[in-house]
């Protein structure tokens, strides 16, 4: 990184913040003190706009958010950050969570199919494995991109009474039958929908992503594809359409795995996976497990890509039992603002987004490799506001260092 930083001459990019609820509005305030920094030294220009949602504000307002909120993200955004969706006692008549057209509403409305979750371990880091913490041999062990679906399988019909919503139509209610073949009783049941065409283009997403990071990383990728095609039809067509797509990266290497073998895999030999795609829960799943190899959900960061929108939040949710308290870690959320620069940069050809994106991975990688202040999660006593005010403080320093 011998680059200098140069002023950006395309217009601001504009980003839309929505805290949400409970630590999802203590880690936006270190999300806006990273933004700051960048803004303010000229290194890239944006403007942002704080849309206040969630569970929280539906029980003080009656609303999950202000009317034309929907509108602005999908029409006036460039990247949308969203702290984290989700307060107890927050239902709506229906028993869906209040303000999912925060979060769940846009996945679908806005048509992010590619939920992108990087699992990676930074040397200094302590993370709990066999019930204790060890310290980390090698920066270059763990280094996953986990791929996951993100509008089909188990959450279709959620995601899409909440897409609904979002767009201000009437949510529909999930298919309903009366009894249900060889069962008695009382049933719950949602469908599980795997299309080919949703299918096809998180499995290419994830292929172009393993080609990027073979280029960048000067190695060999390879690409696994998790599903349980043994026992469902729905996962039986992912992998046959896996299989289709791979045909077409004869240069990248390939694996296929069933889910309940891969947590196994993922424990045992994660040093071994480069590019995982999954359906959507499995994908949901087995992200959460993967994040205890970098440190816990407090360093796991998520991107939600669509063709056209982008939006990003780290994967922790609102935590209420220690909202209020300052002390929860922000770098996922500031993880999440480094993809959201990496990909605003892929898509608009921009260098000085992806400079930016540079930039905060190397601070929150000297940041940890010096031993700097870190939360409980990881072992330390700082507060949310100390990690964050010290990862900002290397950015700038960083950005002076290029710019000089």
């Amino acid at each position: 990184m011998n680059e200098k930083v140069l002023p950006r001459s395309m217009a601001p990019y504009s980003l839309a913040l929505l805290p949400g609820d409970g630590t999802g509005r203590e880690v936006m305030e270190e999300v806006k003190r990273i933004l700051s920094t960048f803004h303010d030294s000229g290194a890239i220009s944006l403007e942002t706009t704080e849309i206040p949602c969630g569970g929280q504000h539906y029980l003080d307002t009656g609303e999950e958010w202000p009317a034309g909120s929907f509108e602005y993200c999908r029409d006036e955004s460039d990247a949308i950050v969203v702290g984290a969706v989700g307060w107890p006692g927050a239902t709506l008549p229906n028993g869906d969570i209040a303000g999912g057209q925060a979060l769940l509403g846009l996945r679908s409305a806005l048509d992010l199919y590619a939920n992108v979750r990087p699992v990676k371990l930074y040397k200094g880091v302590k993370h709990k494995v066999h019930g204790s913490f060890i310290d980390v041999w090698d920066n270059e062990l763990v280094d996953i991109v986990m791929v996951r679906e993100n509008t089909e399988g188990l959450y279709h019909a959620l995601l899409r009474r909440s897409g609904m919503a979002a767009r201000g139509e009437e949510r529909d209610e999930p298919l309903v039958i009366d009894g249900f073949p060889g069962l008695e009783g009382e049933v719950g049941w949602d469908i599980r929908p795997i299309s080919r065409k949703g299918s096809e283009r998180v499995i290419r997403f994830s292929f172009e992503l393993a080609k990027r990071r073979e280029s960048r990383l000067g190695s060999v990728q390879k690409v696994t594809c998790v599903d349980k095609s043994n026992v469902t039809r729905g996962c039986r067509l992912f992998r046959d359409v896996f299989r289709e797509v791979s045909s077409e990266y004869q240069g990248i290497v390939t694996n296929e795995a069933f889910i309940d073998a891969f947590t196994m895999w993922l424990v045992r030999s994660p040093e071994d996976l480069d590019v995982v795609v999954l359906p959507n829960m499995f994908g949901d799943i087995a992200t959460d497990l993967a994040s205890v190899l970098q440190g816990g959900m407090g360093m796991a960061a998520s991107a939600n890509i669509g063709d056209e929108h982008m939006l990003f939040e780290p994967v922790h949710g609102s935590s209420p039992k220690y909202a209020g308290q300052n002390k929860v870690n922000p770098i996922a959320a500031i993880s999440s603002v480094q993809l959201m620069f990496d990909t605003l940069g892929l898509k608009n050809d921009d260098q000085e987004a992806m400079l930016c994106a540079e930039v905060i991975e190397r601070a929150i990688s000297e940041h940890m490799s010096s031993g700097g202040p870190v939360t409980y999660d990881l072992g330390g006593k700082a507060s949310t506001t100390e990690v964050g005010e010290a990862i900002a403080s290397r950015c700038a320093a960083i950005l002076t260092e290029l710019g000089s």
